[in-house]
């Protein structure tokens, strides 16, 4: 086989796709071998020299490649010239799932120390290149390669159980405990610190003085950007002999060096809080401001605005289960918090004996309350609104989200709604789709995503997430407290915050105003109205003194103008 680069025709490259995983931007491409390539942004000038067919495939990556010291099995390897243009790499298998060696970190120490996901990895590597103090220099993380091959367990050394924790803590991504993961990082030249120290001809014992107070000062440059790494060791610091034989040095003087081993890097515990904390806040100030023109341009490749029944949403599909999302508004830094894996898996309680809901509080800390809609099914029961309910149906998540707005714009207080998930297909969610009533899909024919796709969609499952209410966004965004908290009436009365002859009363109120904003609830029941309780333990009332209203239900209101007497039918 020949090892240059031949001139002819190259085959083409494949179509490239843009993902985030955990806050990272890749092009993700399938290669030859029916594999993925994620390759990061810096990897994306260089990505024809990063398929597999060019440093991995035939003879060339045994003809090719050093290996390189360390547990791990890790290589230097040069690619093929491509375009007269070679690429010098490090290679190294990541070992996720593994045991770790009794060598390679004090388990007593850290006994949930555990090797990163590829994803985790160049995440946190992302991370700390752009927080890190200048004299922290890192290899460039360039591309993650997943062969198709798929390997016995025997042959992975992986733990189910450790597998498994790994896909809880990070639910966004695809982790296969029968498939390799290879990661891909721009060699550095230099050589170890324990190297050069063998070469320096200095006494031994100042040669391990030197090491162990490089060892020390980079664990000390870790912490101060709030990260650390478990199992630290020369071999891992890079440094560069000059030709005079001495070290390239930092302009104050401190020999200059580059960290090139992240398998074990994470967040300090102190750095994981402040993370924890920041990205809240980020949170809230977007939510208050997310109708307003977004100040992230260019939006991410993987993202696209949309507007569906007169409603703003950041569109983009959810890679850890083929679906989709629409998170409301025009702010794309908001979708992150909405991928089902921040919020799907977390601990939740149930709201409601008879309907899918839940509240929960997601990774990002941030409370949510669930629903899974009923688009596509039919009322059930004898009820005497069950004729209308019947003859109107369920209302979309479209629909919902469209009504509620409406109604806060003209002045009737509901809960937020932040964004729709659809599952990906029925085989894929958490409970199969039956559809009874097919109006819906038929009314919604026109709505399309960005790509093209239908938006509503009758074999799959639709999911809406609403804002769990604790106080107004401009409230919150300034002071991060819980303001107030929401009773509905049952609760209230069972509370002792209204009288069992309050709740018809109120019921009423709720339903005149709904009426007079052009709206007709099918069904409203205790549950669907919320009270506000303050910090203080009191109802937050009006101005003539009753308490605060609020609406939390929206899939039986419908517009008054599409409910003529004979009992109506569902928005066209």
């Amino acid at each position: 086989m020949s090892s240059g680069d031949t001139g002819g025709a190259r085959p083409p490259m494949p179509p490239a796709s843009p993902v985030r995983i955990l806050g990272v931007d890749y092009l993700h491409l399938r290669t030859a071998d029916a594999g993925d390539l994620y390759v990061t942004p810096f990897g994306r000038r260089f990505a024809e020299q990063l398929m597999p067919r060019n440093w991995f495939t035939g003879d060339w990556f045994a003809q090719n490649r050093e290996r390189l010291e360390g547990t791990s099995t890790v290589y230097r390897v040069t690619t093929r010239p491509v375009g007269g243009r070679t690429l010098d790499l490090v290679v190294k298998w990541c070992r996720v799932g593994e045991a770790i060696p009794f060598d390679t970190v004090t388990l007593h120490k850290f006994s949930e120390a555990a090797f990163n996901s590829p994803y985790e990895e160049f995440s946190l590597v992302m991370e700390l290149r752009d927080s890190a103090a200048a004299r922290i220099r890192t290899h460039r993380p360039m591309a993650i390669y997943v062969p198709s091959k798929r390997l016995p367990q025997w042959q992975t050394g992986r733990s189910r159980s450790a597998i498994a924790r790994k896909k809880a803590k990070h639910r966004d991504v695809e982790l296969d405990i029968f498939r390799q993961y290879i990661l891909m990082y721009a060699w550095v030249d230099g050589v170890t610190i324990t190297e050069a120290m063998a070469a320096s001809g200095r006494p031994a014992d100042a040669q391990g003085r030197a090491i162990e107070a490089l060892t020390r000062r980079a664990t000390e440059d870790l912490a101060r950007e709030g990260f650390r790494v478990l199992d630290m060791k020369p071999a891992h610091l890079i440094v560069r002999p000059r030709p005079d034989g001495e070290l390239l040095r930092e302009r104050d003087g401190a020999i200059a060096y580059a960290l090139v081993d992240f398998e074990l890097l994470e967040r300090t515990p102190e750095y994981e809080r402040v993370v924890l904390q920041a990205r809240r806040a980020a949170y809230l100030r977007q939510q208050r401001d997310r109708f307003g023109a977004p100040d992230t341009e260019p939006w991410p490749a993987h993202l696209q605005p949309t507007r569906v029944r007169g409603v703003d949403y950041v569109y983009g599909h959810s890679e850890s289960t083929q679906g989709a999302l629409w998170v409301v508004g025009r702010e794309p830094r908001l979708f992150d918090f909405f991928q089902p894996e921040r919020w799907r898996r977390t601990e939740r309680t149930a709201l409601s004996e008879t309907n899918e809901v839940y509240y929960t509080r997601t990774k990002d800390q941030i409370n949510l309350v669930w629903k899974v809609s009923r688009v596509g099914e039919t009322a059930e029961g004898a009820t005497p609104d069950t004729r209308r309910i019947r003859a109107y149906g369920f209302n979309s998540p479209f629909e919902e989200f469209a009504f509620a707005l409406e109604l806060a714009r003209r002045g009737v207080p509901t809960v937020y709604p932040r964004a729709i998930y659809m599952t990906g297909l029925e085989s894929d969610s958490d409970r199969p789709v039956y559809v009874q009533d097919a109006r819906r899909y038929a009314t919604h024919a026109t709505e399309r995503t960005p790509d093209g796709a239908p938006a509503l969609r009758p074999d799959h499952v639709y999911v809406t997430v609403w804002g769990y209410w604790n106080g107004r966004d401009e409230m919150l965004a300034a002071d991060d407290r819980d303001h107030c908290r929401g009773v509905n009436l049952a609760q209230a009365c069972l509370s002792g915050y209204i009288s069992r002859l309050d709740m018809p009363v109120l019921l009423e109120r709720m339903r005149g105003r709904l009426r007079e904003a052009g709206f007709e609830p099918l069904r409203l029941k205790e549950d669907h109205v919320l009270l506000s309780v303050g910090a203080d333990g009191a109802l937050l009332r009006e101005a003539d003194g009753s308490p605060e209203l609020r609406l939390c239900n929206f899939e039986l209101l419908a517009p008054r103008v599409n409910l003529p007497e004979s009992g109506g039918a569902p928005p066209s």
